[in-house]
């Protein structure tokens, strides 16, 4: 047992659960845990629910915290869909969430201004990534699928580096390395120079865990010329297509520019990653004007999740904290859609 993790008994989830007479919602028929990892291999679930409520990545690449509050409203969002013919609860096994407050108490006693106290939150990341990377690790080498909600997106390195050791300790591949397709305004492939929110995929690429690497629409003006270059110069492993290119200059379709970056991933596992910073408005670290509609980023996870062999999928940076409004629902909803829609697009490809 992982004194980090905290498992969710069927009493949490009833707590969550708004119950109405002659419905059944996700949230009375998800499936539970006690012994983490040994009860997932006699679960009939594939789908593993887990979130992240942390900040410290995004604090640490000098953003705006928030993120630790995506995880409990998508929570009860997802647990509150109906459970019916298009999905039922049994699909997925609620699991927890990995305990971060030691961690979080030790941020918050900072007022981050300093380069010394940044340097500080970076270390503080890798403490992060050990307890989410042993997580998503045990989770994937017991042959299921995480769903991992909430956090900055530093932790694309300790789900990338997971899946790929959980995938090669359970003999799926020879040889550590997995693909991941991204849906992001940036490509969060910053220096090595400390663990933060925006450098999650290059640690993962340096020490090979990631093998190639998609970005769907990244944004023209905010990505670096360094960053740019490191894809132009590794045309076999690195990918993107540019938001301007598909919805400014209109060189090609949104399902084409999509389509394009699933297939540099189709020839390994995959991770499959959305920042909610793409969508246009959403509550997020780096909360976007013009972006993605909530409809195609739901589009772009399904066909993801249809046409890739997916190992994971992550919804990052998601930060209601930061709404405009004191009571955000949305936020937790649109979670909730893309969680749907990735469980239909992977049943589907399973069905094909």
């Amino acid at each position: 047992m992982l004194p980090y993790l905290i498992i969710y008994s069927s009493k949490d989830i009833a707590s969550f659960t708004r119950k109405r007479g002659s419905e059944i919602k996700l949230g009375q028929s998800v499936q539970t845990i006690t012994n983490f990892p040994e009860d997932l291999h006699n679960s009939s679930a594939k789908y593993v629910l887990l979130g992240l409520p942390e900040d410290i990545g995004v604090r640490a690449n000098y953003g705006r915290g928030g993120t630790q509050t995506a995880w409990k409203p998508a929570l009860e969002n997802i647990l509150n869909i109906q459970s019916n013919e298009f999905l039922r609860g049994e699909e997925l096994l609620v699991l927890g969430h990995v305990d971060f407050d030691d961690v979080m108490k030790n941020a918050d006693a900072l007022n981050q201004k300093t380069r010394d106290e940044i340097e500080y939150l970076r270390k503080l990341v890798e403490f992060v990534d050990a307890r989410v990377c042993e997580v998503i690790k045990l989770i994937v080498a017991a042959g299921k699928i995480p769903i991992i909600i909430g956090g900055g997106h530093n932790n694309a390195y300790p789900n990338i580096k997971g899946a790929s050791e959980g995938l090669k300790s359970s003999g799926k591949i020879t040889q550590k390395g997995i693909n991941v397709i991204n849906c992001d305004p940036h490509t969060d492939m910053r220096p090595l120079e400390g663990r933060h929110s925006g450098n999650g995929f290059s640690y993962a690429f340096e020490e090979n865990h990631l093998a190639k690497y998609a970005v769907l629409g990244i944004h023209e003006s905010y990505n670096t010329d360094s960053v740019l270059n490191k894809f132009a110069n590794d045309k076999e492993n690195l990918f993107y297509n540019t938001f301007e290119s598909i919805f400014i200059a209109e060189d090609k379709t949104f399902n084409e520019a999509t389509d394009e970056c699933i297939n540099f991933c189709k020839d390994n596992y995959c991770g499959v990653e959305i920042d909610l910073d793409a969508i246009t408005n959403v509550p997020s670290s780096a909360k976007t004007s013009s972006g993605l509609s909530p409809v195609q980023a739901r589009q772009y996870v399904y066909n993801a999740a249809k046409k890739l062999n997916a190992c994971y999928f992550y919804i990052a940076e998601g930060a209601p904290v930061l709404a405009h409004i004191k009571a955000d629902n949305k936020t937790g909803k649109l979670i909730a859609y893309l969680v749907a829609d990735f469980i239909k697009g992977n049943r589907s490809r399973t069905n094909d």
